[in-house]
């Protein structure tokens, strides 16, 4: 669901506008869409993935997988390198 969101969620929301208002208010909604997103896929991959190993290229999927590792599961250990 998370990765979901984040790899689909500007779409989605500009689908949303284009259908509640006109097209330029969609295509503007993508554009900010986009950068709110990436804002967000930023702060998890900064606030979940360890520092030595951020220096890779991680999809939405692997950041919403080190995501439920990180919070929701309690016997995580972050000396487990994926």
């Amino acid at each position: 669901m998370i990765s979901i969101s984040l790899g689909y969620g500007p779409a989605i929301a500009a689908a949303l506008v284009w259908y509640k208002y006109d097209l330029f208010f969609a295509v503007a909604a993508l554009l900010i869409g986009y950068i709110i997103f990436g804002i967000i896929r930023s702060k998890l991959r900064n606030s979940v993935i360890p520092v030595r190993q951020q220096e890779h290229q991680y999809s939405d999927t692997e950041i919403a997988s080190w995501y439920v590792a990180r919070r929701l599961c309690p016997d995580y250990d972050d000396d487990i390198s994926i």
